[in-house]
C-alpha cells in the first residue's frame, strides 16, 4: 500500500483577550492506497490512529519553543480528526491545539523556535488577534499580509521555501 502524500496544509491561530490561542492544523493527503478510507471503516484501527497522530504531533511541538512576551507557552495538542474530502484517495487531518500566554498593554511578542527545515508542500498561516489588537510587524522568513486594520495576518509558504530558526509577530494591544 503506498504511503499518503501531504500536498497542503493551513494552520489557523485564533488568539482570545486572555492569551489563550486555539491554533487549528488541517493537512491534506493524496492518498491513492486509500490508507485512511480504510483506517475510518474500523472503529479500532480508527482509534489506534488517532492516538498515534496525537502522539507524534505532541513530539514534534514539544521540540518546539513557544513563547509569549518572553515566557515560554507551550502548545497542547487537544484532538484530531480524520476524514475525507469527497474522494477516498483525498484525505484529510485535523489537529487542535491550545496555548496559552499573558499578554499586556502595549507590544506584545509572539515568538516559535523550531529547526529550520525545507517546506515539502504548499501551506498557509492565518493568524486572528483579538478586537483590541494590532500586527505591528513580523518576523516569518516569507513575505506576509496584514488586513482588518490590523487583526489578521497571513503568509504562504511554497514548496521548497527554507523556514524555521525563529519565527516572531509583534502585535500591540491597546
Amino acid at each position: 500500500m503506498r504511503e499518503p502524500i501531504p500536498i497542503y496544509g493551513q494552520g489557523l491561530f485564533y488568539m482570545h483577550p486572555d492569551g489563550l490561542v486555539d491554533q487549528v492544523v488541517i493537512f491534506d493527503y493524496w492518498d491513492p492506497g486509500r490508507y485512511y478510507e480504510s483506517i475510518l471503516r474500523d472503529a479500532e484501527k480508527l482509534k489506534r490512529e488517532e492516538e498515534k497522530l496525537i502522539d507524534n504531533m505532541q513530539y514534534y511541538l514539544d521540540q518546539e519553543r513557544v513563547l509569549i512576551n518572553g515566557i515560554e507557552a507551550p502548545p497542547q495538542v487537544t484532538s484530531v480528526e480524520i476524514g475525507l474530502r469527497g474522494k477516498p484517495e483525498l484525505a484529510y487531518i485535523v489537529f487542535l491545539i491550545e496555548f496559552r500566554g499573558q499578554l499586556k498593554r502595549g507590544i506584545n511578542v509572539y515568538e516559535n523556535i523550531y529547526e529550520e527545515e525545507e517546506a515539502e508542500y504548499e501551506y498557509i498561516v492565518y493568524w486572528f488577534f483579538p478586537e483590541n489588537a494590532r500586527v505591528v510587524r513580523a518576523e516569518v522568513g516569507v513575505p506576509y499580509s496584514i488586513e482588518s486594520g490590523g487583526r489578521i495576518l497571513f503568509f504562504r509558504v511554497k514548496p521548497g521555501t527554507r523556514v524555521g530558526g525563529r519565527e516572531a509577530i509583534y502585535f500591540r494591544i491597546e
